[in-house]
């Protein structure tokens, strides 16, 4: 099975919603088999230009399957929603692959 990277960039617009989150995504996260790799505000710009998020995480999954099973678990689902309307925030599903390789 091919890994999988969730990657997200977060900017929280208000802090209501971040004591309640961390505990049910780091449950949830280590139920589906994900790990965090990186959570983190220690990051810098090596190239190109825009506004940095506040915060950057990195999420490994043993299968996309894993990834959406977990985004669509009704018990995370109030807890994104209050994410995602308490921030600033993206998130990229990374197919742990190399196309470019030779």
């Amino acid at each position: 099975m091919t890994t999988y990277y969730s990657v997200l960039e977060v900017t929280p617009t208000t802090d209501e919603w971040v004591a309640d989150y961390i505990g049910p995504a780091n449950k949830l996260v280590a139920q589906y088999g994900g790990k965090y790799v990186a959570r983190t505000n220690s990051h810098e710009r090596l190239e190109g230009q825009g506004e940095d998020p506040a915060l950057r995480i990195i999420i490994e999954w043993p299968s996309r399957q894993a990834a959406v099973d977990f985004m669509r678990d009704p018990e995370y689902v109030p807890h994104l929603k209050a994410r995602t309307e308490g921030s600033v925030s993206h998130h990229y599903l990374i197919e742990g692959k190399d196309d470019l390789a030779s």
